[in-house]
C-alpha cells in the first residue's frame, strides 16, 4: 500500500500542510476563505479583542446571502438584526480590507455559487467558509470544508487551520441516468445507501461515467449535499469539463498562467493506481426521481415507491425513523407520490444555478398548466449573475406565466433567515438540502427535497408528481 498512488485528498492536502501540530493534527494553509453576514461578525470582534490583523486579505471574498430579503432589497431591512448583521460585514470588510459583493454590485448570491461564477475557486486548492455546504467547491477538485466562527477567525488570523487527515472513500456511479432523473437524485440516491452518518471520517470522491457526463453545475449540487451524508468534504477530480468552465472567468488564470495552471490542475487528480480506504459502486438505472420523506436527507425514496417500514432498516436507526413518522405525519407503505404540497421553492446552493432554472422552466412549458389557488410556488436565483442570464433567456416570464413567483438573489427558505419561512405545519416541496424539523421556517414546518425540476410540477399539480409523466406525454 507505501507504493501505491495517491487520491487528490491526500495530494492537496500534503500541498498545503505547514506543520505536524503536537496534537497530532495538521495545520494547514486555506487557499480561500469565504465569509457571509452570518458567521463572520463574531470572528471579528475576536480579532478586534485581541488586537490582530489579517495579514492576506485577498485571500479572502464576502458576500451577503443568508439574511437578505429576495422581494424588497431596499436599505434598512425591515428586520433590525439582518440590518444590523450587513452593517457589521460592511463595516469589518471595509476596516480589514476585504472584498465584499453586495446587492447591486452584479455579483453578490449565495456564497457558493458566488465564487465559482468569479472563477475564484480552482482545482488543488484549500477552500473553507463559515458554512456547511463548502464541500460544493469540491466539485473543482479541491479540498473544500465548512468551518464554525471560532476557525473563521483563525483563518483570517493566520490563513491556516489545524485539521486531522481524513480517509478517503470513492464512490462510483456508472451508466447513464433515465430522463427525469438529475444530479439531486444522484446524490440523494447515494445518501439514502449510505446514511446520514456513513460518511463520519471520511473524504468523498465522487466518480464513475455518471460524475464524468456531468456539468461543473451538476457536479457542484452532488458535492454540495456530500455533509449531508457526515463527510466532512466531498469532490471530484478535475478534467476537460474543468478546465472549460473556468477558462475566461475573472479570477482565473490567463495567458501563460493559464497554460501552467492546466498543467498542475491534471497533476492533483487521484492517481489511477490510488488506495482508498472504501469503494463503493452504484449503477445509473437503478436511481429513479428521488424525493425525501422523513426529516434527514438520507430518509428518500424513489418518486414510484412507498415510505419505507420501519422494520426496514438497522434497529439502531428505528427510533428515528418512529419519529420522522411522527412528525412528517406519514404512515409506512404510504406512497411519496401524491403527497400535498403547500409550498414549492427552487434555489438554494445545492440548485439554485441556471441549469437548474432552465430545466423547470422547461418542465413547466410542457406541462402547461399554472400553479394553482392555495400553492406558494417561487424562484430564488442563486446570484446577480443567475438572475441576469435568466432573464436575458425569458425564464423568468416562463416562470410568471405559470404562477410563479420570480425573486431577488439569495439563500432565501433554505434555511429561511430571512422573510421566506413556512408557516405551521405547511409541507414545503424543496430544491435546498435539509429537511431538519424547523429547517424552512416553521418550528412544525415539512420539507420535501427534490430535483428543480419534481419541484416544478409538483408547484403545476398541487402535490408530489413523477416528473416522468409530463417527458413522456410530451416527447421531451
Amino acid at each position: 500500500m507505501d507504493n501505491a498512488g495517491k487520491t487528490l485528498y491526500d495530494k492537496v492536502f500534503d500541498a498545503h500542510v505547514v506543520r505536524r501540530l503536537s496534537s497530532g493534527q495538521y495545520q494547514l494553509f486555506i487557499g480561500l476563505h469565504m465569509i457571509h453576514e452570518v458567521t463572520s461578525p463574531q470572528a471579528f470582534e475576536m480579532l478586534r479583542d485581541r488586537n490582530l490583523s489579517v495579514p492576506f486579505p485577498g485571500r479572502t471574498v464576502a458576500t451577503v446571502d443568508h439574511i437578505v430579503p429576495t422581494e424588497d432589497q431596499s436599505r434598512p431591512y425591515k428586520d433590525d438584526l439582518a440590518e444590523q448583521m450587513m452593517k457589521a460585514i460592511e463595516t469589518n470588510c471595509k476596516q480589514f480590507g476585504i472584498r465584499l459583493y453586495q446587492p447591486g454590485s452584479g455579483k453578490q448570491g449565495v456564497v457558493h455559487i458566488v465564487a465559482p461564477e468569479q472563477g475564484l475557486t480552482q482545482p488543488g486548492m484549500t477552500v473553507a467558509c463559515g458554512d456547511s455546504h463548502t464541500a460544493t467547491h469540491g466539485a473543482f477538485g479541491a479540498i473544500a470544508f465548512g468551518i464554525g466562527t471560532s476557525q473563521v477567525r483563525d483563518v483570517l488570523a493566520t490563513q491556516t487551520l489545524s485539521m486531522g487527515r481524513m480517509k478517503v472513500r470513492r464512490i462510483e456511479v456508472d451508466g447513464k441516468l433515465n430522463p427525469g432523473v438529475y444530479a439531486k437524485d444522484v446524490i440523494l440516491y447515494i445518501l439514502r445507501k449510505l446514511t446520514a452518518k456513513g460518511g463520519v471520517g471520511y473524504a468523498y470522491e465522487f466518480a464513475g461515467s455518471v460524475i464524468e457526463a456531468m456539468s461543473m453545475e451538476e457536479r457542484m449540487t452532488v458535492c454540495n449535499m456530500a455533509i449531508e451524508g457526515g463527510a466532512r468534504c466531498g469532490y471530484i477530480n478535475p478534467d476537460q469539463t474543468t478546465f472549460d468552465y473556468l477558462k475566461g472567468r475573472p479570477e482565473a488564470p490567463s495567458g501563460a498562467a493559464w497554460d501552467k495552471a492546466v498543467e498542475w490542475w491534471k497533476s492533483v487528480a487521484s492517481d489511477k493506481d490510488a488506495a482508498y480506504a472504501d469503494v463503493v459502486r452504484y449503477q445509473a438505472a437503478d436511481i429513479e426521481p428521488t424525493v425525501t420523506w422523513g426529516i434527514s436527507p438520507d430518509q428518500a425514496v424513489g418518486v414510484s415507491e412507498g415510505i419505507p417500514t420501519a422494520e426496514s432498516f438497522d434497529a439502531a436507526e428505528r427510533p428515528n425513523i418512529l419519529e420522522a413518522y411522527e412528525y412528517m405525519g406519514v404512515q409506512p407503505g404510504q406512497p411519496i407520490a401524491g403527497t400535498k404540497v403547500d409550498v414549492v421553492f427552487i434555489g438554494s446552493c445545492t440548485n439554485g444555478r441556471i441549469s437548474d432554472l432552465r430545466e423547470a422552466a422547461r418542465v413547466a412549458e410542457l406541462h402547461g398548466g399554472k400553479v394553482p389557488a392555495g400553492i406558494k410556488a417561487f424562484v430564488v436565483p442563486g446570484s446577480e449573475i443567475v438572475k441576469k442570464m435568466a432573464e436575458a433567456e425569458g425564464l423568468d416570464k416562463v416562470f410568471l406565466a405559470h404562477g410563479f413567483e420570480w425573486r431577488q438573489a439569495g439563500c432565501s427558505m433554505c434555511l429561511a433567515m430571512n422573510p421566506d419561512k413556512l408557516v405551521g405545519r405547511q409541507i414545503s416541496a424543496s430544491t435546498s438540502n435539509r429537511n431538519f424539523k424547523g429547517r424552512q421556517g416553521s418550528p412544525s414546518g415539512r420539507t420535501l427535497l427534490l430535483s428543480p425540476a419534481m419541484a416544478a410540477v409538483a408547484a403545476l399539480e398541487g402535490k408530489i408528481t413523477d416528473v416522468r409523466a409530463v417527458l413522456a406525454k410530451k416527447g421531451a
